[in-house]
């Protein structure tokens, strides 16, 4: 990962754009502010789950975490359909019941824009379901900017997986060591570094 500068409370990441032919971009805590994510999986689904099952809360919430641990860094993690089966809910829906709670990042746009305006291919790749990544771009408005998005079911793994960026090549044709990827997720970044892409960010204020 890339060395950083740091002014006053600011990380600018030290890397020169001149390297850069292909931009990667995670969605949820990158781009997207994660409040609506982790307001609707541990408090809008336990409050839903508690009543079909007659439980408390907090005892609907305990339950929850502990069965998303069991599926974290998985395909399932992200999957509605899996979700809605597993719990009895309609997720897809409960989403769309919250969706005014999703939000893009100060200067999404601006940096999306600064992007294009300097010829780089720009990718949205995500874990997220392709359900989700179509509710929550019709809410932002931001699709129009990428070249491709790509959701992690599409390529059969989650970027936790190193195996996933040698798929994901394949798909997009990228040279790993000209391309920059910014994630929220540190086991991301990880994998992505294992198997060599160039430009690392981590962005650590994911809400």
């Amino acid at each position: 990962m890339q060395n950083a500068n740091q002014v006053a409370d600011k990380i600018f990441p030290n890397f020169s754009w001149d390297e850069v032919d292909t931009v990667m971009l995670d969605m949820d805590g990158t781009l997207l502010d994660k409040h609506f994510d982790d307001y609707f999986w541990e408090v809008y689904v336990p409050e839903h789950y508690s009543l079909l099952h007659d439980i408390s809360v907090e005892e609907a919430k305990e339950q929850l975490l502990a069965r998303y641990r069991e599926v974290e860094d998985t395909l399932e993690w992200t999957d509605l359909e899996y979700w809605s089966h597993e719990l009895g809910l309609d997720i897809p829906e409960l989403k769309l019941r919250v969706n005014h709670m999703i939000g893009v990042h100060p200067y999404v746009v601006e940096f999306l824009e600064s992007c294009l305006a300097i010829g780089k291919k720009l990718y949205l790749i995500t874990n997220a379901h392709s359900r989700t990544v179509s509710i929550k771009l019709e809410k932002t408005s931001i699709g129009p900017w990428f070249d491709r998005v790509i959701c992690a079911e599409e390529v059969g793994l989650a970027k936790e997986n190193p195996e996933f960026w040698y798929r994901l090549e394949g798909i997009l044709g990228y040279d790993p060591k000209k391309t920059l990827l910014a994630d929220d997720t540190e086991k991301v970044l990880h994998s992505a570094d294992t198997y060599g892409i160039g430009q690392l960010i981590y962005v650590a204020r994911s809400s």
